[in-house]
């Protein structure tokens, strides 16, 4: 998932440590109560995480969904002039630089802490709502935070799931907004460095957090907490119980320009990013360091797969390179893409808890990589339309 710096600062999702276990609309508090745990009504409980990949043809507007278990690719339906992807986990949000038109991809993932619980139900669209360029979004079990250039949108996600409605809680100005716990953080609101820590509908909450975060770009959420993209660094702030919120500051090193977007798999607390001078760099949360990757060549895609895990680089040349995140180093390589430059989007590595997926527009095609097999191609799917934008749900 892509985060900040114009794009999806990984989004994606405020302390993604979920509570509560879900029930479904339209229950009472008397169904909720004599439900089982984890039932969700109108949706089946799963073994199993339900990756979907979400794929959007920027020429022709089809929008597409891979369901890589079962191999099938089903066409979804069409966002006329859709330039831009971005998802909270389950809904995805394509933005046509005015409008942004929100899918549900019927597939999603409750994470309590100590036990997790799968759902799938039907796909569908939901409906559109207004959003300008720069989209990206972060949310948790209860909301989710659309931001673009035109600020931030707070939607209710209850009413997406259960009633098929956009429902917007608050609005909110502020160039990175991200939940945690039950407040926003909203970077850039009450001024070019500021932080303001807001309550879920959009006023000021009593705690401040005291810190700044310059030229706010982007955010992303892990499940160390959330990550505030910032000129000079990360702003890294979590829940400490019963004192509020804490904030740590990872700057960069001394000489080095911010990564222009930050990308991960959803809620792990490794992230990467490329900056101005062609640098890919790694942040690692629990360390409070960034690691520059030894590259030879600029990036087209990033992102890392977690904590003692591979960071996956797509180089300009069309090759795939696998870097130990703590040293740096490369560890595999493989060629991947034939053309990977042209007149489409930049492809994207999507990463889970097993495989990446790398789109390959020009050659309407997506791979699935086994990241812990030396970057081994498990599968190549042949779609017959371009996939210029993908974005993977279940998480």
């Amino acid at each position: 998932m892509r985060i900040g710096y114009g794009a999806v600062l990984a989004g994606t999702t405020g302390a993604l440590v979920l509570t509560g276990c879900g029930a479904g609309a339209g229950q009472t508090a008397d169904d909720r109560e004599a439900a089982p745990h984890g039932y969700v009504e109108g949706a089946e409980e799963t073994a199993e995480p339900q990756w979907r990949l979400v794929m959007a043809d920027t020429g022709t507007g089809a929008l597409h969904m891979l369901d890589p278990a079962a191999e099938e690719v089903t066409e979804v339906g069409e966002v006329p002039g859709v330039r831009e992807a971005t998802t909270d986990g389950r809904f995805v949000y394509l933005g046509t630089g005015t409008t942004a038109t929100v899918f549900d991809s019927g597939t999603w993932t409750v994470d309590h802490g100590d036990h997790v619980h799968y759902y799938r139900t039907e796909p569908g669209t939901v409906g559109q709502t207004d959003a300008g360029n720069g989209l990206r979004a972060a949310g948790d079990s209860a909301v989710t935070a659309l931001t673009s250039g035109d600020g931030t949108s707070v939607l209710d996600r209850d009413a997406l799931a259960d009633d098929g409605e956009i429902t917007e809680i608050a609005s909110v100005d502020g160039i990175a907004t991200v939940p945690l716990g039950e407040r926003l953080l909203v970077a850039g609101a009450g001024g070019p460095a500021s932080v303001q820590v807001r309550t879920r509908d959009g006023e000021p909450a009593e705690e401040e957090l005291g810190q700044d975060c310059p030229d706010p770009r982007g955010q992303a959420s892990t499940r160390r907490g959330a990550v505030l993209g910032c000129s000079d660094g990360a702003l890294v702030v979590t829940e400490e119980d019963d004192e509020g919120l804490a904030a740590t500051r990872v700057p960069y090193p001394d000489g080095t320009g911010p990564v222009r977007s930050l990308d991960h798999r959803p809620t792990a607390p490794v992230l990467a990013g490329e900056n101005s001078d062609g640098e890919v760099w790694v942040l690692d949360i629990a360390e409070e360091s960034w690691t520059r990757l030894d590259t030879d060549d600029p990036a087209l895609a990033v992102n890392a797969a977690g904590e003692d895990m591979p960071v996956l680089v797509l180089a300009e040349d069309g090759s795939l390179r696998s870097h130990d995140p703590e040293t740096g180093e490369e560890t595999a390589r493989t060629e991947l893409l034939e053309n990977p430059d042209g007149d489409f989007p930049n492809p994207r590595i999507r990463t889970d808890t097993s495989r990446a997926y790398v789109n390959d527009p020009a050659d309407r095609t997506v791979h699935e990589i086994d990241y812990n097999d030396d970057l081994r191609v498990a599968r190549t799917f042949d779609l017959g339309f371009r996939p210029d934008l993908m974005v993977e749900t279940g998480w």
